[in-house]
């Protein structure tokens, strides 16, 4: 209830114009900072009760089970996570080598993004990012990261912390907490390999 009487709408519109049949048209929930399958699309109805619903999707999908038989479940508040988009296997470097400004998004369910740094070797050093539009709590934010370019291959990552301290983990920090099964809840840190040509691929940096 706390959450629902906070910032959860119904909304009918996106953009100025009527919600889209895929996007849930009519109406449509919307739960900001928490897991996409409490945003529910075609809303009927909505019913109060004094206990969670253990829905098809949030019991099959959303609670994560433990190597020790033990479940986690009702983890609907996203924590912090980031992506670089540009460069990306989407967006390849055009130019060559030369000044290159990497950016990204961050993100978090807890509130404000506060700090994101910028990894160009996997980890082992870091550079602190300049945020975009700040301000706004469990919204996306632009992270950008201004740098030369050598034409040598680079492991990009990037880490965002919120302003709770929460700091984006690597894959074997989340690995060792909740195991190899909590794949919805998966927020940690992203790693695209860029070679020599700037085109980037997808590969594991634990």
């Amino acid at each position: 209830m706390e959450k629902a009487l906070d910032d959860v709408l119904v909304a009918f519109k996106a953009n100025g114009e009527a919600l889209r049949m895929e996007h849930g048209y009519p109406v449509r929930l919307v739960v900001p900072g928490w897991e996409g399958n409490m945003w529910v699309k075609w809303l009927r109805r909505i019913e109060v009760t004094d206990m969670a619903v253990g829905g098809r999707e949030e019991t099959s999908k959303y609670t994560d089970a433990y190597e020790n038989g033990v479940a986690r479940k009702w983890t609907w508040v996203m924590d912090a996570k980031s992506v670089i988009t540009s460069p990306s296997p989407q967006m390849p470097i055009a130019h060559g080598a030369g000044p290159l400004v990497i950016s990204g998004l961050a993100w978090s369910g807890h509130g404000q993004i506060t700090r994101v740094d910028v990894s160009k070797d996997g980890g082992i050093t870091w550079e602190t990012a300049r945020l975009g539009k700040q301000g706004d709590t469990k919204a996306l934010t632009r992270f950008y990261l201004d740098t030369d370019w050598t034409g040598d291959p680079m492991l990009l990552q990037s880490r965002a912390m919120d302003e709770t301290g929460y700091v984006q983990p690597t894959k074997d920090q989340l690995r060792e907490v909740r195991g190899e099964n909590a794949v919805y809840h998966n927020n940690c840190i992203q790693t695209w390999f860029v070679n020599e040509e700037g085109i980037a691929e997808n590969v594991e940096v634990s």
